[in-house]
């Protein structure tokens, strides 16, 4: 489906290097590694929204433009949500989740806003303004949010960070749910490799820039 080809970027130092990786669809993958590893500069090559200082993105076997090069940031399918969540903090959150897709008719968009804020378990809180929700809110609606536009890959960037391990389990069961009832690939960067594992079917390991191990998910767990 996406897979990058010995991808370099640096800024005063090196941020990433020659870093070559595939994502198979419909499955969960986890990319681990420490702060400061590159995995969030990665993500937003992937994602369309930064441009690398050399290698090539492919989508389906084509390659992809840099950033610099399109009208508008972004690939088309591909998702990602920051730890920053993009919301507009001041829309309540049907508005967060219905805005994507205003274009619909009402009927057909009313029935996906309730079915996302059913499979999120935020029908309570529908009226409420975004930034008057907890951590784990945001960080459910913001997921939402980017799925409503049906991407084919979703790239979430430490999910779990600053959160309740009880709230995690919840949104992680949630993404089992969706790529397993939507087959949507998701793309799972965590520092914690423990919690990445459990919920990848394969993962990778990311140090200071470079890619230093991969495979299932089942045998990092015995090597750890």
């Amino acid at each position: 489906m996406l897979a990058v080809s010995a991808i370099s970027l640096a800024y005063e130092k090196p941020v990433l290097c020659d870093v070559s990786l595939s994502l198979v669809g419909s499955e969960i993958i986890g990319l681990v590694g420490k702060s400061g590893a590159g995995k969030s500069s990665l993500l937003k090559i992937m994602a369309g929204l930064i441009d690398q200082d050399s290698g090539e993105v492919l989508l389906d076997g084509k390659l992809q433009p840099k950033s610099s090069l399109r009208l508008i940031p972004g690939t088309k399918g591909i998702e990602l949500v920051n730890q920053d969540f993009k919301l507009d903090v001041y829309h309540t959150v049907a508005e967060n989740i219905r805005e994507s897709i205003l274009y619909l008719p009402t009927t057909k968009r009313e029935q996906r806003v309730e079915q996302m804020l059913s499979l999120f378990e935020l029908k309570p809180l529908r009226n409420q303004k975004a930034h008057l929700l907890s951590g784990g809110e945001q960080q459910m609606l913001a997921i939402a949010r980017a799925l409503m536009l049906r991407p084919r890959l979703l790239l979430l960037d430490e999910p779990s960070f600053g959160l309740a391990p009880l709230v995690v389990r919840e949104i992680f069961d949630i993404m089992q749910t969706i790529n397993q009832r939507d087959k949507v690939t998701i793309l799972l960067v965590e520092q914690n490799a423990a919690m990445a594992l459990d919920l990848a079917n394969y993962a990778y390991l990311l140090e200071t820039g470079k890619l230093v191990l991969s495979g299932l998910s089942k045998d990092l767990k015995q090597d750890e």
